[in-house]
């Protein structure tokens, strides 16, 4: 990541507990999963992301002398912990859900096995990278889904919250089917295309909008696009490109990209603009849209019959403005002294908030028919699944049951880190986006719709169950 100081990017708490850790000498092995409750937007799916930049701030995690002096000042930390951050090295193992891959609420997207303080001092970051980068990633396949083929544009680097949002959500963008963004350090950093061409001040830098086009045709003949709706888009705005189309770009045998409408009404605008590059010979001149667009607005274009070839897409993607918490939290499931598993679980009389305890897999069935997949499962750590016929039941209501059979099945999870070694090759960004299309494309469509989709069911195996709710049982 950019920044060069990360590891105080840590909830003041995670150094007051460890601190407490290290001196009733606490140490034990912990397992935390993190998870989240609800989709956003009252989506049926979520697709997860950021594990690449998790990756990058634990291999350079280090507290410095600087940081030492800080925690010093506060005067409430042991110099035998303070000696411990100055040592500080992750020596744990990780899990994680690649990124790309279509998740669910409950499942444990990554797990971290590792002396509790260790685990303890990663939570808030990695609950940040997480949060942001798979709520971004989420926002923007709705948003993709909805334009039904058309290109999809990052547009909102302005609008972000703040340098680090506007570039890893832009990376974000690109795992939700963006196919393009306009920050630039995103585009370098990451090998993908930039998208933009101008702005209505360059327009009105000019003496005139056909002065304007002209220049930009001039400096740019090759992927010309115009913005054309600075001053009145069907009576200025369209001639004068088709103008400088004619002029500038039709002697050289070079054909126009686009032109992009950025305010009025865009479904009417649109058609009548289709209407005026066809009549003028520049059929297969694109036109693009942008002005705070969302997955609603932009279902509503098309539905409406809006000559629209592709969007551009800035605040309500930057910011998943619509529903702008992903809500995954960081809970301690079990604890392991003498290589034994001590399962540990949350109650609360919000059911919600009631966790899965101990060690957990999550499995994905397939229909060997048709390569949907059918059900997730989560199970404890240690169980096999059959191959031939499973039963899996609703764990909200066990006696709904359904057996499975002519299915395959693979786990979700992949190990990241092995005794603090990493032992993962993060894929490019562009395979990344390439999977989450693959992973899309296994989901039925009732789950993937804007309004009311299908619930996709995420089950418990019967051991976990049992097990949850004898602590259930044994804590009340």
């Amino acid at each position: 990541m950019n920044e060069d100081k990360l590891e105080l990017v840590t909830d003041f708490y995670e150094f007051t507990m460890s601190n407490g850790y290290l001196l009733k000498n606490m140490n034990d092995i912990a397992y935390f999963d993190v998870f989240f409750r609800n989709v956003p937007d009252k989506g049926g799916y979520a697709i997860v992301a950021g594990l690449e930049q998790i990756i990058e701030f634990i291999e350079n995690l280090k507290f410095d002398e600087e940081d030492i002096k800080y925690l010093r000042s506060k005067e409430i930390f042991s110099e035998e912990f303070l000696n411990y951050l100055k040592n500080f090295k992750f020596s744990g193992d990780i899990w994680a859900i690649p990124e790309g891959t279509v998740v669910f609420p409950n499942e444990p997207l990554l797990t971290v096995r590792a002396p509790i303080i260790e685990a303890q001092l990663l939570e808030t970051m990695l609950l940040l990278i997480i949060n942001h980068q798979s709520l971004i990633a989420t926002k923007t396949n709705r948003i993709v889904k909805e334009a039904a083929g058309r290109p999809v544009m990052e547009f909102g680097a302005r609008r972000a919250h703040g340098t680090t949002a506007a570039i890893y959500g832009a990376r974000a963008a690109i795992i939700g089917g963006a196919v393009g963004t306009s920050c630039t350090l995103t585009a370098q950093k990451f090998n993908v295309p930039a998208s933009g061409t101008m702005a209505h001040s360059w327009v009105q830098s000019f003496d005139s909008e056909y002065e304007a086009f002209k220049t930009y045709a001039e400096i740019y003949p090759n992927g010309c696009t115009l913005l054309v709706d600075t001053y009145n888009t069907l009576e200025s705005g369209v001639p004068n490109a088709i103008k400088v189309f004619d002029e500038v770009l039709k002697p050289q045998g070079i054909r126009p990209s686009a032109v992009r409408l950025d305010s009025g009404d865009l479904a009417y605008l649109s058609k009548k603009v289709r209407v005026m590059l066809d009549e003028a010979g520049y059929e297969d001149c694109k036109i693009c849209v942008t002005n705070s667009l969302d997955e609603y607005l932009i279902s509503s274009l098309i539905k409406q019959g809006a000559k629209v070839d592709s969007f551009g897409v800035g605040e309500n993607l930057i910011t998943a403005k619509s529903d702008a918490v992903f809500g995954a939290v960081y809970k301690l499931v079990a604890l392991e002294r003498n290589g034994k598993i001590i399962p540990k679980i949350k109650i609360s009389e919000n059911v919600a908030k009631i966790t899965n305890p101990s060690f957990k897999k999550v499995y994905r069935f397939y229909s060997k028919s048709t390569n949907y997949a059918i059900a997730d499962l989560v199970t404890l750590g240690d169980e096999q699944i059959d191959e031939n016929e499973y039963e899996i039941f609703d764990p909200n209501a066990p006696w709904k049951k359904k057996t499975l059979r002519n299915y395959y099945v693979k786990p979700l999870a992949e190990k990241i880190y092995d005794g603090g070694k990493l032992i993962y090759k993060s894929p490019t960004l562009d395979e990344i986006a390439k999977y989450e299309k693959e992973q899309l494309n296994t989901i039925w469509d009732e789950v993937k719709r804007l309004d009311n989709p299908q619930k996709y069911y995420v089950d418990l195996s019967k051991k976990l169950w049992d097990l949850k709710h004898s602590m259930l049982e044994n804590g009340r």
